[in-house]
């Protein structure tokens, strides 16, 4: 089931019939919402109905559609409105469009090291972590040089559908070392492409070019264990 998030990422807000309820949730077939995953956090928006409005804490899949637990404990009948804050979501495709081009900065300079994590922070920064062993600190503190000069190229990003054992087989598509995307119901998976210098599947939202990105600098590099190097990376202030 392919969100709207991902499918038609304009739409903010949706009034929608409650399939199902219970108090402080309920049930619906579609959702604007990013319910969170892939190291970006869950949108921040609301559920209005005909006696109140609450925030939304959790959205979770169903075989029937998407579970919407909200800051009440209100049991809802009748049809709703979910609005997405315009704002945070936007902040959440620029991180995650860059965390993308530094995976593949680190990707292609590093001898194709592979991602063991990624978060997303509301505070405007985010985190990568790869597998490096012996990695030159100075030259990761350097990837602000690379990252920026592909803001300013104004790459186009897009997605598409590809089934799920084809990308397996093409190298670099799958890029986390421990965990692979999951394969949808409709044996697909989803590919984000960066212009011709990144393609990999990824669930998350993105911006439509990398020049709507503001440019960054590297924060900090630690080590996270023998193997594991973390490179967290902010906005130029």
């Amino acid at each position: 089931m392919q969100l709207l998030c991902q499918g038609a990422p304009q739409v903010l807000e949706l009034d929608v019939d409650v399939l199902d309820a219970r108090p402080g949730a309920v049930l619906l077939a579609q959702t604007p919402v990013f319910p969170g995953g892939g190291g970006q956090l869950l949108d921040k928006a609301s559920i209005q109905w005909s006696k109140g409005e609450a925030g939304i804490r959790a959205v979770t899949p169903d075989t029937r559609g998407w579970w919407h637990e909200f800051e009440s404990e209100a049991e809802i009948a009748d049809r709703v409105r979910v609005s997405v804050n315009a704002e945070f979501r936007r902040l959440m495709c620029e991180l995650h469009t860059l965390a993308h081009v530094a995976n593949s900065v680190v990707f292609q300079n590093f001898g194709g090291a592979l991602l063991t994590s990624a978060q997303l922070s509301a505070d405007g920064t985010f985190r990568v972590d790869f597998d490096l062993t012996g990695a030159d600190t100075e030259k990761l503190r350097a990837l602000a040089g690379p990252i920026n000069d592909v803001i300013r190229q104004d790459l186009p990003i897009r997605t598409l559908q590809m089934p799920w054992d084809e990308a397996n087989s093409v190298p670099g598509l799958f890029r986390s070392k421990s965990v692979s995307p999951p394969r949808q119901a409709d044996g697909n998976v989803r590919i984000v492409e960066i212009g011709d210098l990144d393609r990999q599947a990824c669930g998350g939202t993105h911006l439509s070019s990398t020049a709507q990105s503001r440019p960054v600098r590297i924060l900090k590099v630690d080590n996270k264990g023998r193997q594991n190097r973390r490179i967290k990376v902010g906005f130029v202030e």
